[in-house]
């Protein structure tokens, strides 16, 4: 990913607005660094500080410290404050970015945009990840990246209280032209992840009864028990509640998007195609845990409009001193720009990821796009 960033970004040519979240999560500071490394003063810096009404003293300690670091890394820069609830306790965070971004002018000169997903919630990323996509397809000259720095351990030692109003995320309710003839097929592909239970099962409530429910879990993984920590975790529910089929479980790669993307993108067209002229089918996504494997759901909501439903978290804990500062997967997506301009029926999507572990360094998958079912996966090198 080192040597992506110090050659594309190398020519005085291009110029880079960033966004990015500005929270206490260590990892926020990566891709910031990465980027400014190479760019020096032509890049600008955007930092949404997400606030919630019960933080923890340290966290918000944490926050501040981080927030002073990244507009030390990037002095041309300013903090973003997003409240994510209002004063009632109803989720307002994504109107809040959407607002906020669609208000933001784009300065003519940049050639690229780049959101960090790596610390941002799914009801604050993924409207921002629309808005901005939406706003450089609308130029000829301008590219769109997604980046990430994933690290599924530290995941796990972030622990979150739910919301008590699951939402749809804001920009995706999913396709508003409803039959009012048919009767609806429900899916729901909720991803599983550790302590996230009650959210889950809040989730469930709202969505309703379902067709099929098909949970995500991540295999291939970094810890390869991690699929089955997570079965173990959510059985009683799965089986007790969700009457889930074992032959509908999702699996999905922990490290590759697009792993995620080919697979939403397949199980969408085939439900489809099952209940086509006897339900209208309604497929919601549920992506909670790894920012990689969301990052896929993303873009499969996108392309098929998609619901999302989600709950908002009213309040994180997490303890530094548990954590290593080991570093982590550096995951790259380009979504839109001028590359894809010789590629207008099935584009490449290139993603570039930095593997501590990989001893050959950062290595790169050019998967095409709009493949056949059949298709084998891209390999990945858990």
């Amino acid at each position: 990913m080192d040597r992506f960033v110090a050659e594309y970004f190398s020519g005085g040519t291009r110029r880079c607005l960033f966004v990015a979240a500005a929270g206490f999560d260590p990892r926020s500071r990566h891709v910031a660094q990465l980027l400014a490394t190479t760019l020096g003063d032509r890049v600008e810096g955007v930092f949404i500080r997400e606030e919630r009404g019960r933080p923890d003293a340290g966290l918000v300690a944490a926050a501040d410290a981080n927030e002073a670091r990244l507009q030390a890394i990037m002095p041309q820069s300013r903090v973003l404050a997003v409240p994510i609830f209002g004063d009632d306790e109803a989720p307002i965070g994504g109107l809040r970015i959407a607002k906020a971004l669609s208000e933001f002018t784009i300065d003519n000169d940049v050639t690229d945009v780049v959101l960090d997903m790596s610390a941002l919630s799914i009801g604050v990323g993924f409207p921002a990840a629309r808005i901005l996509l939406e706003a450089c397809e609308r130029s000829t000259t301008r590219s769109f990246h997604l980046m990430i720095a994933s690290d599924p351990d530290l995941d796990d030692r972030i622990s979150s209280e739910p919301g008590d109003r699951p939402i749809a995320v804001r920009g995706f309710a999913g396709s508003a032209q409803m039959s009012s003839v048919r009767p609806v097929a429900k899916m729901w592909v909720p991803q599983l992840a550790k302590g996230r239970g009650a959210a889950l099962d809040a989730i469930n409530s709202y969505v309703g009864e379902c067709y099929k429910i098909c949970p995500m879990v991540p295999f291939p993984a970094k810890d390869p028990r991690r699929a089955d920590a997570l079965l173990a975790e959510h059985q009683s529910r799965m089986v007790n509640e969700w009457f889930v089929d074992p032959r509908d479980l999702v699996y999905v790669s922990e490290r590759n998007p697009l792993d995620t993307y080919r697979t939403l993108s397949t199980l969408t067209r085939r439900f489809n195609n099952t209940v086509a002229g006897i339900f209208e089918p309604q497929i919601f996504l549920s992506p909670i845990g790894s920012k990689v494997m969301a990052a896929g759901a993303l873009m499969t909501a996108i392309e098929y409009d998609l619901t999302v439903q989600y709950l908002e978290t009213v309040r994180y804990e997490y303890a530094p001193e548990a954590h290593t500062d080991a570093a982590p997967q550096i995951v790259h997506l380009l979504l839109s720009g001028p590359a894809y301009g010789g590629y207008p029926n099935a584009p490449t999507e290139k993603v570039q990821t930095t593997d501590p572990q990989d001893t050959a360094g950062s290595h790169v998958l050019d998967t095409i796009l709009g493949i056949d079912d059949d298709r084998d996966m891209p390999v990945d090198r858990s």
